[in-house]
């Protein structure tokens, strides 16, 4: 087959070696061509779908597909596959338990306090004093979700879809998990659903002094009602990787709020020693006309 790479977000060198060696007998091209039945995208030059007359199936890159969706040149009738990277899987759980932590064990009131060159310990908790939501239970939602539970944390889960997962509650009701979370974790995919999900109504229900961790997409938070709640002092935190613009603004207060953690968008890369065996299996069931993993319903945007 003839097999299209086309990335603004993901550089071709450090995929297509490895891509090559999983995929032999296929041919990869790095320009669109009449000839192409399987397209491999992250973020890719406008147009791109416009003269594919051939293609198959599309594989994203990423997870998050929400920009794929908005693309007028998508193909509606291509099926179109989300990636599920272990490795990505892993990061960002990592990234998870390492935020968690640090507002578990105070970290980041003691770094204000050093700051102010203050010595004042504060009281300990048991880490089974402490509820987190977590937002999405899709891939990186239960995989962070079983892990804060694996250290000790009372979990709850929230999907529009009842989900079951061992030791989580879960439930498909928002103001329950909010009402009940001393910190929640954002995971949930960017739909028209999702978008602005945290906002001055659904923080409001968090109890006074909770944490926001959002390493999903920016679209989900309501910057000022966010900002409004930490100055307030009804939210004690906030973990933030994602933005609604990014790069973030210089003049953006978000830098210099002392309540707000800013990461630059790397809670989670994908990694092409973990994702390449996954699109390469994905590509070999559309070879055998069988059904990829990670289809997204295209039609209703997630």
């Amino acid at each position: 087959m003839k097999i299209l790479f086309a990335s603004g977000g993901e550089d071709p060198e450090r995929w297509l070696p490895g891509l090559t060696k999983a995929l032999p007998h296929d041919e990869f091209a790095l320009e669109p061509n009449p000839g192409v039945e399987v397209a491999l995208v992250a973020n890719p030059a406008a147009g791109t779908f416009e003269n594919l007359p051939s293609l198959r199936f599309i594989q994203a890159l990423w997870m998050g597909v929400e920009k794929l969706l908005a693309d007028p040149s998508l193909p509606r009738n291509v099926p179109l596959a989300r990636l599920i990277d272990p490795g990505m899987v892993a990061a960002m759980t990592e990234t998870v338990l390492a935020h968690a932590l640090d507002w578990h064990r105070h970290h980041y009131r003691y770094r204000a306090q050093q700051a102010e060159r203050r010595w004042k310990p504060l009281p300990q908790l048991m880490a089974g004093d402490r509820t987190i939501g977590v937002l999405g239970l899709g891939a990186l939602g239960a995989d962070a979700a079983q892990a804060l539970r694996a250290h000790g944390f009372r979990v709850l889960g929230w999907s529009r879809r009842a989900k079951s997962l061992i030791g989580v509650d879960s439930s498909t009701e928002l103001s329950e998990v909010l009402r009940r979370s001393q910190a929640v974790v954002c995971l949930l995919p960017l739909t028209t659903e999702t978008r602005n999900i945290l906002n001055e109504k659904t923080l409001s229900l968090l109890p006074e002094g909770a944490c926001v961790i959002n390493v999903a997409r920016g679209g989900h938070v309501v910057e000022k009602d966010l900002l409004a709640a930490l100055d307030s002092g009804r939210l004690s935190h906030a973990y933030l990787d994602v933005f609604e613009t990014e790069p973030l603004p210089a003049e953006h207060p978000f830098w210099t709020h002392p309540k707000v953690t800013v990461t630059p968008h790397i809670a989670a890369l994908t990694e092409p020693r973990t994702s390449i065996p996954k699109i390469a299996a994905n590509i070999e069931r559309v070879r055998q006309g069988e059904k990829p993993e990670g289809l997204v319903d295209v039609a209703a945007g997630y």
